[in-house]
């Protein structure tokens, strides 16, 4: 048992099957510890992406803003030309257009269009029309918005990390609840060595590959090397990569002892005995 043990290799990374099955034997706190790093690798590429890709367009759209305005019982209070673009960058455009008729548009992947009552947003799958809350006032004017945004867009970001953090981590422990016992399924007809808790500890380690890719696509997304579609199909793609280390990583554990001598080959011919000495020969003779 001791010298098993110490074969079995040591859990730190899940980017190959075999990384992924070492985590069927470690600890919970070990897989903990990783998935918290590959989340928080997730979390980083998201702050990256809206700090160099959104928030710049924020901030300049904030500037063109009259000084004075507000929203005020569900109602736009404009006191600039409308329609106008605000601040369009690849990534997202705002603009406002209190008759919303189309005539502020933007090729951008994400648009915000404020209108007289309501808010339109505008992306690949379509756009969403919502009312602006009728209890509350929400300053539209350069004068509030300026030093409201300077001030308030490092805990933005930082909400939005702990945000992903958070979610991933429950994302991961429900979907490996949901995972592990096909996981044991794979494990119990392949001979692994396999029980319901490391099965549930390789589910949750075969679901990071699939989040770091993701993030490498979120990276490539903000250069500009992929547009938006293949991001979403990039998305998509995440979760078949991990069913495909669900299933890799079950088959890279190795064979199950106790089941593992117990039919012979038969395509391996029997073992044939040594010769025996002439002694032994005589011996049986007499």
């Amino acid at each position: 048992m001791n010298a098993q043990a110490e074969k079995r290799p040591f859990a730190w990374q899940p980017i190959t099957p075999q990384g992924v099955a070492a985590f069927a034997h470690a600890s919970f706190g070990r897989l903990l510890l990783v998935q918290f790093v590959c989340a928080l690798i997730t979390a980083g590429t998201v702050v990256w992406f809206l700090f160099n890709a959104w928030f710049p367009t924020v901030r300049q759209a904030i500037r063109q803003l009259p000084s004075q305005g507000a929203i005020r019982s569900g109602v736009l209070d404009w006191q600039g030309d409308s329609p106008q673009r605000l601040a369009e960058g690849r990534f997202i455009a705002l603009s406002v257009d209190l008759k919303q008729e189309g005539e502020a548009r933007s090729p951008a992947h994400l648009q915000i269009e404020f209108g007289r009552t309501d808010f339109k947003i505008f992306s690949l799958f379509g756009f969403v029309q919502r009312p602006y809350p009728k209890g509350w006032i929400i300053f539209f004017n350069r004068t509030e918005l300026e030093p409201w945004w300077g001030a308030w867009s490092p805990p933005i970001l930082a909400i939005a990390a702990g945000a992903v953090i958070v979610g991933l981590l429950l994302a991961w422990t429900c979907l490996a609840t949901l995972y592990f016992f096909p996981v044991w399924l794979i494990g119990f007809f392949a001979n692994r060595d396999l029980t319901f808790g490391a099965s549930w500890r390789l589910a949750g380690a075969a679901l990071m590959p699939g989040a770091l890719f993701h993030a490498v696509a979120i990276i490539f997304y903000g250069l500009g090397a992929l547009d938006l579609l293949r991001l979403v199909m990039a998305a998509a793609l995440h979760i078949a990569v991990g069913w495909i280390y669900l299933f890799a990583g079950t088959l890279s554990l190795a064979r199950n002892p106790a089941v593992a001598g117990l039919k012979p080959n038969p395509f391996v011919a029997d073992v044939v005995s040594p010769p025996k000495s002439r002694g032994e020969s005589k011996d049986r003779g007499l």
